[in-house]
């Protein structure tokens, strides 16, 4: 185990069955789609891969199931450089993805949790050495919220900076929301939060008067919004030619983290992650996608 982290993710893990379609399926219809795929992902592990792609020390606190999925996502996180020994087994089926790809790149996603839904405040506990010796943790919203509430705790305590990306939305308390540094959303989870859509700029500035100690809005390939003490900034993303955009929300993060652990400052950061997430569109997948330094546009 390392003596230092530039990240460590507490989230999950799951496996990504892709099919794409020509058009998604109306209420009671059928149609074809391509071949099924699957690939290792969960928002979790995405963040953690992408991470370790970008040259990070990278360790994940999360649980996979003892079925053959678990096996397939225990191999591609430590074939990312990425250390495992807080990645739990239990008895059960590893989390799954039911993902389908239109021919525009967007994605629509049904997550069945699986193993993710047992992990635990004592699974945290158990990791207390891993997150104390995090400069970043991060989280996302496919596990129990009684875990994201006791990890980030734990990070607040040993001085790291907490980062959560509200994905799925869920409700979160007010003390979780004050460690935030900064609250990650896309533009649907920030109307969802404040009550209603608005201009991305009023937004990030209604975030921060929410709670949290600074948030970023992701808007695709508009880019982002970044609100902190200093103020509200427009970060413009590259123009790239979407293939699937499955996971790049993660691989932004990711980055985000990343730089946020090596001293950059939150706009400085966001600049950075937005390339990451460029670069991750232009390929199927989520975590097959993650680029490493040297891939990403200009």
């Amino acid at each position: 185990m390392p003596d230092q982290y530039d990240v460590v993710v507490v989230g999950s893990v799951n496996a990504d069955l892709v099919v794409g379609v020509d058009r998604r399926p109306a209420p009671g219809e059928t149609v074809l789609g391509s071949d099924l795929a699957t690939h290792p992902g969960g928002k979790g592990a995405n963040q953690a891969v992408a991470a370790a792609r970008l040259g990070g020390r990278v360790g994940i606190v999360g649980r996979i199931g003892d079925d053959g999925h678990g096996a397939l996502l225990r191999d591609a996180l430590a074939g990312a450089g990425v250390d495992l020994a807080h990645l739990a087994v239990t008895p059960g089926p590893s989390g799954v993805a039911l993902i389908t790809v239109g021919p525009d790149g967007d994605n629509s996603i049904i997550v069945s949790p699986g193993a993710n839904a047992r992990l635990t405040p004592e699974d945290v506990a158990a990791a207390r050495d891993m997150i104390a010796a995090a400069s970043v943790v991060t989280f996302q919203l496919e596990v129990p919220m009684p875990a994201i509430e006791a990890a980030a705790r734990a990070a607040a305590s040993a001085g790291a900076r907490v980062v959560l990306n509200l994905s799925p939305t869920a409700p979160v308390p007010d003390e979780v929301l004050a460690l935030c540094d900064p609250l990650v959303v896309n533009e649907h989870e920030a109307a969802w939060l404040l009550g209603g859509p608005g201009e991305p700029d009023e937004m990030a500035e209604a975030l921060l008067r929410s709670g949290p100690r600074s948030a970023v809005i992701t808007l695709g390939a508009d880019g982002v919004v970044v609100a902190d003490a200093n103020g509200t900034t427009p970060i413009p993303s590259p123009k790239v030619e979407a293939v699937d955009t499955t996971g790049a929300g993660d691989a932004f993060t990711a980055a985000l983290c990343l730089r946020l652990a090596r001293g950059d400052s939150l706009p400085d950061a966001a600049r950075y992650a937005t390339r990451v997430g460029a670069a991750a569109v232009r390929k199927p997948g989520a975590q097959t996608s993650y680029p490493t330094t040297e891939d990403l546009p200009a």
